[in-house]
């Protein structure tokens, strides 16, 4: 004997729910993952790398660069994400620095999000034949930077060096509107950058099968 229609839809509607509830409570599990995963401090700050990559998107993190690499921590330091138009000099102008200090040490970049900084940096490195570098950017962005760098650059050595802008309460975020907003925003960024670098790698590890000629 047939069920009735109506039984079907509910047993559907009722395990749609609970699917949906499943993904809500994981989300949650990783959202607070994630927040753990922001840097409260530069745990390596003396190490002496090959490069210096700062991903600009505040002063702070300009002026970061700029002092870690007039501390002699690094020979070059390469400005990923500025604006077209903007060469060092002006770069350098804008953070009252002394131009000819450190102009011919820096190398400027246009990427426009932080795929495009993991890139265009690692082709700047390939070009100098670099096999490490410092990243400096704000703490909250650190976790997204580091996923894109290491994927693009696997066989590089990444040192984090965090920035702490002071409008980001990253104690205590979930009880600061703003950065409760903030973090998640870099959450979900998080996740689609994770899910698309997993499609890749299954991707590729299907080409290496009997279909993609390497058994």
């Amino acid at each position: 004997m047939r069920r009735p229609r109506r039984s079907i839809g509910t047993g559907w509607a009722h395990r749609l729910f609970a699917a949906l509830v499943v993904a809500v409570v994981f989300w949650v599990f990783g959202l607070f993952q994630f927040a753990g995963w922001i840097p409260a401090r530069v745990a390596d700050a003396e190490t002496r790398t090959d490069a210096i990559v700062v991903l600009t998107g505040g002063s702070r993190r300009l002026e970061k660069g700029l002092d870690l690499l007039s501390r002699g921590l690094a020979e070059n330091l390469f400005v990923s994400g500025v604006y077209q138009g903007i060469d060092v000099r002006k770069l350098l102008k804008i953070l009252k620095r002394k131009p000819e200090d450190l102009e011919n040490r820096i190398s400027i970049g246009i990427a426009e999000n932080t795929t495009g900084n993991a890139t265009e940096t690692m082709a700047w490195m390939e070009m100098r034949h670099y096999r490490s570098l410092r990243l400096v950017t704000a703490d909250y962005h650190m976790p997204r930077s580091l996923l894109e760098f290491r994927y693009a650059m696997p066989a590089r050595t990444i040192i984090a060096h965090p920035v702490f802008p002071e409008n980001v309460k990253v104690e205590r975020w979930w009880a600061w509107p703003g950065t409760a907003s903030l973090v998640i925003s870099e959450y979900n960024k998080f996740l689609l950058a994770w899910t698309r670098h997993g499609l890749k790698r299954l991707g590729g590890l299907a080409g290496l099968g009997p279909a993609g000629g390497a058994g």
